[in-house]
């Protein structure tokens, strides 16, 4: 498991490896980066009927090209929250841990946050609850595009395939998935789909992850 300190992006219900970088104490959240589209900072995928499904958070458009990330609004120009809610139920309403995470997770459906940034870190403080994860993490002050004694990890946990970077101490343990006897098992989906399968147990797949 790693040992050095970390800083990452905020991320929209974070994957599994996203988690496995709270293990230790030691987290930075970068506040004062340039938001960056089609990145995990508004989207997560989850396991749906046909496959990997992504659920992305409309943000407002911004007249400037380059908008800070705790500026960035989302759009509710769509009913966007009812169509997540909706996927992540058809997805794992059978699964064994469903009932018992639901529940904290509905007024993310319903209240209406102003800004991406705030809506990523409440998301992020209920689940690192679930996890029982004591990581006391901390947001930057300002922007540093390099942080010599960290290892970043702010651009290489990311959806698209050819964005990734091969992380060290990052290895995904197999558990059991709702839809795995249609498609096999998918790895680095959101950690909502590691805690409504495995529950409790999503800590000890964490470290499996991780080691």
């Amino acid at each position: 498991m790693e040992s050095n300190p970390k800083i990452l992006s905020i991320a929209y219900f974070g994957s599994v490896q996203y988690y496995t970088k709270f293990l230790n104490f030691n987290v930075l959240i970068e506040a004062y980066e340039n938001y960056i589209k089609q990145s995990y900072r508004n989207r997560c995928e989850i396991y749906g009927a046909n496959g990997r499904l992504t659920l992305s958070v409309p943000v407002e458009k911004n007249a400037e090209s380059k908008v800070l990330i705790k500026n960035v609004k989302i759009c509710y120009r769509t009913n966007w929250q009812k169509l997540h809610f909706k996927s992540i139920e058809s997805a794992y309403s059978s699964s064994p841990f469903y009932k018992y995470y639901v529940e904290p997770l509905i007024p993310f459906f319903i209240k209406k946050y102003k800004f991406l940034f705030d809506l990523d870190i409440e998301i992020h403080k209920t689940l690192l609850k679930f996890l029982k994860i004591e990581s006391h993490f901390s947001l930057t002050s300002q922007f540093t595009s390099v942080y010599p004694a960290f290892n970043d990890f702010r651009n290489s946990i990311h959806p698209k395939i050819h964005r990734r970077i091969n992380a060290p101490c990052y290895t995904p343990y197999k558990y059991p998935q709702v839809f795995s006897g249609k498609y096999g098992f998918l790895p680095d989906l959101s950690v909502i789909d590691l805690l409504f399968n495995t529950g409790p147990d999503a800590i000890c797949f964490l470290k499996k992850s991780a080691s």
